[in-house]
């Protein structure tokens, strides 16, 4: 029976190697893969180089190299398991341009050419966001980006309490909050951010509290005021994402004229009774809030929660989705809402969605970015004068 040392010479002898002078030379090309072990990684490597785990390369090197005839190439510390997964890639995998760079990072380095050493996290945080690290859509690129991301919640209620818990336990580094309310024991039923403890203390400071003993390194910038016109654009400049969690259509109006104007996007829910719904409007690669509301409805088909009820669960299931949307918006992953109305039926346990265009005359995403002047940027319509008419 063969010794492993000759079953890695036979499988080496199948796969093609590559000398790292041609792949600094040359490999612009080509997909460069790492299967090293993450904490290799982290010490250091080829810059551009995509890390995928020898020990997941079946199951993740797809999202690298979705394309099965790219030019592939794979390196690790000296060449020994790169050739092995370039074995798996070409006999198990079916890829049919793949190589295993010679000497691997090692002999890189002799030859003394740079290598990337990225921003590592703390050992509290490998552990703190472990299983972050695990999913290939977020791992450490997508763990870091978090860990700078500013996040805006516009309330800390029914929807902002659950957005501002979990954005704290996935790492967000900045949570900016916008209330000027206090708790009421009647927000308790649903604003998961306070206690009846804190009763009368301002909702900025008690949603503080919450996130600091979930993740004490998050910061939290509080504004206790009520958003208008004369403080919204420098509130919301500078942030990355805007939690929508409003409750009423004025603001929400004034808020997609300022967030399309700075280009923020902004994660959007609303709840009733039973009903939720959810979209995310990302300025110039979707429509804005105006294009699915040209006008806001008349005021006896949408009462406040305050006037027909809302189920104490529901804003934590559409904060928690709003909170998804955050996520992926700020790591890049998957496919966010932009362009689609998701609607959600408590009673029924169903989700429906609706496609959601842009609206060529709308007035307000309609226009170039680039035209709208210094003057303009902070002027509005008075949209308390222009909700009342429409009711």
């Amino acid at each position: 029976m063969a010794s492993g040392a000759e079953l890695i010479r036979r499988m080496k002898e199948g796969v093609r190697e590559v000398d790292p002078r041609d792949v600094h030379d040359n490999g612009n090309g080509a997909v460069i893969v790492d299967v090293r072990e993450q904490n290799e990684f982290e010490e250091s490597h080829i810059p551009g180089a995509v890390h995928v785990p020898r020990s997941y390369l079946e199951q993740r090197i797809e999202g690298a190299a979705p394309d099965r005839s790219s030019h592939v190439i794979l390196y690790c510390q000296s060449g020994n398991r790169s050739a092995l997964a370039a074995h798996t890639m070409q006999e198990l995998l079916g890829y049919e341009n793949v190589e295993s760079m010679r000497g691997g990072i090692t002999l890189w380095k002799d030859r003394g050419y740079d290598v990337e050493v990225p921003r590592a996290l703390t050992a509290e945080q490998r552990e703190r966001y472990s299983r972050h690290l695990l999913i290939p859509e977020v791992g450490l690129e997508g763990q870091l980006k978090l860990l700078d991301a500013k996040v805006l919640l516009l309330g800390a209620g029914g929807l902002g309490s659950p957005a501002a818990l979990y954005l704290a336990a996935a790492g967000v580094g900045t949570l900016g909050i916008v209330d000027n309310d206090v708790v009421d024991l009647s927000n308790l039923q649903r604003q998961v951010a306070h206690s009846n403890d804190r009763v009368g203390v301002p909702k900025v400071d008690s949603a503080e509290i919450s996130v600091h003993e979930i993740n004490p390194e998050v910061k939290v910038e509080k504004y206790p005021v009520r958003l208008d016109a004369s403080n919204i654009m420098e509130i919301i400049e500078g942030y990355d994402v805007i939690v929508d969690g409003l409750d009423n259509f004025p603001t929400r109006y004034l808020l997609n004229d300022a967030s399309v104007r700075l280009q923020i996007p902004v994660v959007s829910a609303s709840i009733l009774g039973f009903e939720g719904q959810l979209s995310v409007f990302h300025p110039y690669e979707g429509p804005c809030y105006r294009c699915l509301y040209p006008t806001p409805p008349p005021a006896e088909l949408a009462p406040s929660c305050g006037a027909a009820g809302v189920l104490g669960v529901l804003p934590g299931v559409m904060g928690l989705l709003q909170s998804v949307e955050v996520i992926k918006l700020i790591t890049g992953a998957g496919d966010p809402l932009a362009g689609r109305l998701l609607l959600y039926d408590a009673l029924g346990t169903t989700f429906t969605e609706l496609k959601v265009r842009r609206d060529p005359e709308c007035p307000i995403c309609s226009r170039d970015p680039d035209s709208i002047s210094d003057e303009e940027m902070g002027v509005f319509p008075d949209y308390e004068l222009f909700c009342s008419a429409a009711g």
